[in-house]
């Protein structure tokens, strides 16, 4: 008959599983480095054929929200704000980061961070009452040249997924959000925009070099 201490020692050896270990820190990337269908739903309706490049030219970075499965939640431009689409995990190649944009609209602040530590303060200029910055949240989808489309966007372009559903009255420059310079340096701090927040030259080279595509936009009123 087995001793009272092999006894004990049978059930805690049953009993006693590994601790589940913890999510790696940060925010989850997808790039889609092959054409691959988003979808509405797991399963569900094809939304569009997402390309490998994005309309500016850059490459296409979708922000992971969640998984489900062998499905990816992301953000993506194909969706209206607050929806979001699914890819197939398999489809795409996942990536890491830690830095995000936390951007205040009632302080006007926008935060760069890295994990929980704060990288840089910025002061910026949001959407007008009849224009506002939509909330929510969003991803980095490109980075250009400002200079490149006029000297109204500044030296730089951080190109968010995020859309202007209120666009103003004759308004012809398309409906995507970004943060960008300004030929009018008075309007930051003010909410003079017609959605997008605008920030100062040396702020938006510090998103350049410090923010990844696909890095989360937070956007709060």
């Amino acid at each position: 008959m087995p001793s009272a201490l092999s006894i004990t020692a049978t059930v805690v050896a049953f009993t006693t599983s590994p601790a589940p270990s913890a999510a790696p820190p940060g925010y989850e990337i997808a790039h889609v480095d092959a054409p691959t269908p988003l979808y509405a739903s797991p399963n569900g309706a094809v939304i569009t054929r997402l390309s490998t490049r994005t309309e500016f030219g850059s490459s296409q970075t979708l922000g992971v929200v969640r998984h489900r499965g062998r499905w990816l939640a992301v953000v993506s431009t194909a969706r209206p704000n607050s929806h979001l689409g699914w890819v197939r995990a398999r489809a795409v190649r996942l990536t890491r980061t830690q830095v995000s944009l936390v951007l205040d609209l009632s302080r006007r602040r926008l935060v760069l961070k890295d994990g929980d530590t704060v990288v840089r303060r910025m002061t910026v200029g949001v959407g007008r009452s009849s224009s506002p910055t939509p909330t929510g949240r969003f991803a980095v989808t490109d980075k250009l040249s400002g200079y490149r489309y006029g000297s109204f966007y500044g030296c730089c372009i951080v190109a968010l997924s995020a859309h202007q559903p209120h666009l103003p009255p004759g308004w012809t420059g398309g409906d995507r959000i970004a943060i960008h310079g300004t030929n009018a340096p008075s309007t930051i701090g003010t909410a003079s925009s017609a959605g997008c927040p605008h920030a100062r030259d040396p702020d938006l080279r510090v998103l350049m070099r410090r923010v990844p595509v696909g890095a989360p936009v937070f956007i709060r009123a």
